[in-house]
């Protein structure tokens, strides 16, 4: 089953809107690059946010025993459209996409303000995860249509500088809703974030549109969504002990995967523009990165998932504090980041990075892995820093590496497979070591309230609702109790996700060497016109405008540019 579309539509020069292609000067990729600045503030402040609010939103909706749904709601959701956003953008173009993306990210953070049940919840912030998969992808596949790879670490400054702003603003804004308001403000907040970065977006991303050529693969997408959530949800009741791996309903969701997964893959072998071209799976470079992708995501959301809950609730900091203590380890990201990015621009070499990265993960992992009730607080924010610097060694690289491996005109639907089986790591990391953790935490607080002098029903109905505030309240051997529960709940989680990382270190030993293209995805494409080419162009129309004169043309086919074979392998060593 599939749809057909009409033919591609030539630009204005400059503009984006007529009979040539755009003229990509630095002044513009600035411009655009602003408004993926506004998109991706919008999603990592309500990350960082939400994250500090957490505790205090599951035991206001009582919602404590099922607390991993709203991260796995989130992912899953986000993960199934990315391959979505990343096909059409390649076949309609992205500006459009990027406008729904942050218009349905802003209405659904509306239902989450609104919600009163902690499932009304999920499901309004499964619908943010629809938005938020957009602006993931399509930032990330525009930086990758203007800017060459081997210029791109550069930009890694700005994108840090945001990220950073989120890591201090996001705490400081949740905490204080907590603390001071209600959690229901830190949804409300996005409201005018959200039309604050639809209209920069409006005016700022001139990117050309398009209309499809080629097929358009519905089957594919619908096979791709059922294959995702029939995964998550076998290792989410696999995990939960209301269902367990034994149960009928798991199995049946296991046994769903199976025929969504063999289906997508026949469907697609015979696709004439599938929505993830099995091609791609040939490639040794695409898939390598990938896979490293998708074993560090399953590690990297279920280790940092918990963490502010176990510093509000082990630790006995307040919602500003936890977030706060989240810092150190953007820091390290960014850090790492921005240099790993400015020695791939000046080398052209990337290979060591993942490797070295890897090796900093599993350390931190180490040290996390002795978490205590007892545990220095400096201690925390040192294994996190640690954490976060290796993970900044990898995240942009591996995503790099998968565009330069494919043509540029597969560019957004290879962003798009690299982050979605990436994604499909933490929805799985999420589900099983988030039950894990949730499984042992539930009967160690029903243990505890039962031991308190309650009933197993008063215990089980406290042990679900329990929060920061509520647990002030609490006699303090009951609170000490609450503490050990906590603590000796999420560390075991840590060595479980150790063999991964070793697994990801082993992978990264095989990243292949190839020389970065040298031309960005729209120039090479013949959608623009790239470097001093476009300032002087641009430099001829202003000229020739001032003089009352008809702007300079560029011709609606420039010359094909010459861009490095990106399945040539240059042999090299570390």
């Amino acid at each position: 089953m599939s749809t057909t579309a009409s033919r591609t539509k030539r630009t204005r020069p400059g503009t984006g809107g007529g009979d040539g292609p755009l003229l990509l000067t630095q002044r513009r990729i600035w411009i655009i690059f602003s408004a993926l600045i506004a998109g991706m503030l919008l999603s990592s402040l309500d990350q960082t946010i939400v994250s500090t609010a957490m505790p205090t939103i599951v035991g206001d909706l009582g919602g404590v025993a099922h607390q991993a749904w709203i991260t796995t709601g989130y992912l899953l959701a986000s993960t199934i459209v990315m391959p979505i956003y990343g096909k059409f953008g390649d076949l309609i173009g992205r500006r459009n996409l990027f406008l729904v993306a942050i218009a349905l990210f802003t209405l659904a953070s509306l239902g989450c303000a609104m919600s009163t049940d902690f499932w009304q919840f999920v499901v309004f912030r499964a619908l943010q995860g629809l938005g938020g998969g957009g602006l993931m992808i399509l930032s990330q596949a525009i930086i990758a249509d203007i800017v060459p790879a081997s210029q791109r670490g550069k930009y890694l400054g700005p994108l840090g500088a945001i990220f950073g702003l989120s890591a201090v603003g996001g705490p400081l804004l949740g905490g204080f809703f907590v603390d001071h308001m209600t959690w229901h403000w830190a949804f409300w907040i996005n409201i005018p974030v959200g039309i604050a970065a639809f209209a920069v977006a409006w005016f700022a991303l001139t990117l050309p549109s398009k209309k499809a050529t080629k097929r358009i693969d519905v089957l594919g997408v619908a096979l791709l969504s059922a294959t995702t959530a029939c995964l998550v949800f076998f290792t989410e009741f696999g995990g939960n002990r209301q269902h367990g791996w034994g149960a009928p309903e798991t199995w049946a969701w296991g046994a769903g995967f199976l025929v969504a997964a063999a289906s997508f893959v026949y469907v697609e072998s015979r696709a004439q523009d599938p929505i993830i071209p099995l091609s791609f799976f040939r490639n040794r470079t695409f898939v390598t990165a990938t896979a490293i992708g998708f074993v560090l995501g399953l590690g990297m959301f279920a280790a940092i998932g918990f963490v502010p809950t176990f510093l509000q609730m082990a630790s006995g900091t307040s919602a500003a504090v936890s977030g706060l203590l989240m810092l150190p380890m953007m820091v390290g990201l960014i850090g790492t980041s921005i240099v790993s990015g400015t020695l791939i621009t000046k080398t052209g070499r990337y290979r060591a990075f993942p490797v070295i990265g890897t090796i900093v993960v599993g350390i931190a992992m180490l040290g996390m892995t002795t978490l205590a009730a007892s545990t220095p607080i400096w201690l925390i924010c040192v294994y996190l820093f640690v954490f976060g610097a290796g993970l900044g060694l990898i995240m942009q690289v591996v995503v790099l590496v998968a565009q330069n491996a494919v043509p540029p005109e597969q560019v957004g639907t290879a962003t798009s497979t690299n982050n979605y089986f990436r994604e499909v790591g933490a929805s799985l990391g999420v589900a099983v070591f988030g039950a894990l953790f949730t499984s042992r935490l539930t009967d160690s607080l029903t243990d505890v309230f039962r031991g308190a002098g309650g009933s197993a029903s008063d215990a089980a109905s406290a042990s679900a609702s329990i929060d920061p505030t509520q647990l002030a309240k609490l006699p303090q051997a009951v609170q000490d109790g609450i503490v050990n529960a906590y603590a000796d709940s999420l560390s075991p989680v840590f060595w479980y996700l150790l063999p991964f990382i070793a697994v990801a270190f082993v992978l990264a030993l095989f990243i292949p060497q190839m020389q970065l293209a040298d031309v960005a995805g729209m120039v090479a494409r013949g959608e623009a016109v790239g470097g001093t080419e476009a300032d002087e162009l641009e430099r001829s129309r202003r000229a020739g405008a001032g003089a009352g004169a008809a702007p300079a043309s560029v011709s609606a086919d420039p010359e094909p540019v010459s861009t490095t074979r990106h399945d040539e392998v240059v042999a090299t060593t570390l």
